[in-house]
């Protein structure tokens, strides 16, 4: 019980961190573009590395014992691209003007149509966040009730994945209201799906837990992290900032995640 509560309170952490995003667009006139396309590539390193260092070689191995080396094998690959499949359906219902992964400039709008077609597209971007951030959350609690060696970078990443997605909830909805306690309120809510989908899956899988789900889980949350760093992360860290300064925070994240998980040996 006592690795759930861990493992749920860094999901919370990560899942809030979308109210960081919204802070930083209300405190500051200028985004700092360069440091946010490091920091998303920084996540995707981490997030890239420990998916196929790490837990897809522990999928494999759990699965390899309970089923035998072959089976335990190809289980594990359909377990990795379930994971992709799941991820890529859910971004593929999200249109692009809604998906919070795609960049977006906003500018204050006078009249009532503007006012009102800027409101539904944050609550519409919070949806998107929502629906978005179950398996995201599924995926943070299960790593971290694998080992805290891995579970702290891993929120780390999601947080900083999920600082933009803070951004373009709320600011639609402040220009649209002008109000930026109910869009910060929006944004930090839109979080909370992340621990919501956590509890949900948890909740449904718990009752059948043993080496052969877990197996299956790690190779389903290897699979949706790597999704996200390559489908979202780096697009958005180069559309962000320069080319080369997303790659060098990609390598940047897997040399920490290297190291921490040397650390831990």
């Amino acid at each position: 019980m006592g690795n759930v509560v861990f493992a749920l309170l860094l999901t919370l952490i990560a899942g809030l961190a979308t109210g960081i995003g919204s802070l930083i667009a209300f405190l500051s006139k200028t985004t700092n573009r360069k440091f946010l396309s490091i920091s998303l590539g920084f996540s995707a390193g981490v997030m890239i590395y420990v998916s196929m260092v790490e837990l897809f070689s522990d999928a494999r191995h759990s699965l390899s014992i309970s089923l035998g080396e072959k089976t335990g094998t190809l289980v594990t690959i359909a377990g990795f691209f379930g994971g992709i499949l799941l991820i890529g359906l859910i971004d593929k219902l999200i249109p692009n003007d809604k998906n919070p992964h795609e960049v977006q400039e906003f500018a204050p709008i006078e009249h009532i149509e503007g006012k009102k077609k800027l409101m539904r597209t944050g609550l519409f971007t919070a949806l998107a966040i929502g629906i978005h951030n179950f398996p995201e959350g599924l995926a943070t609690f299960v790593s971290a009730l694998q080992e805290p060696s891995i579970a702290i970078p891993i929120v780390v990443a999601i947080a900083i994945h999920n600082i933009p997605e803070g951004i373009a909830v709320s600011v639609p909805i402040y220009y649209a209201t002008g109000n930026k306690k109910k869009a910060f309120l929006w944004s930090f809510a839109s979080g909370l799906s992340e621990p919501v989908g956590a509890i949900i899956g948890y909740l449904i899988l718990s009752p059948f837990m043993n080496d052969v789900i877990y197996g299956i889980l790690f190779a389903f949350v290897a699979g949706i992290m790597v999704f996200i760093s390559l489908d979202e992360l780096l697009p958005s860290a180069r559309a962000y900032g320069e080319h080369h300064l997303s790659i060098y925070g990609l390598v940047v994240g897997m040399a920490v995640m290297a190291l921490s998980l040397w650390l831990f040996i």
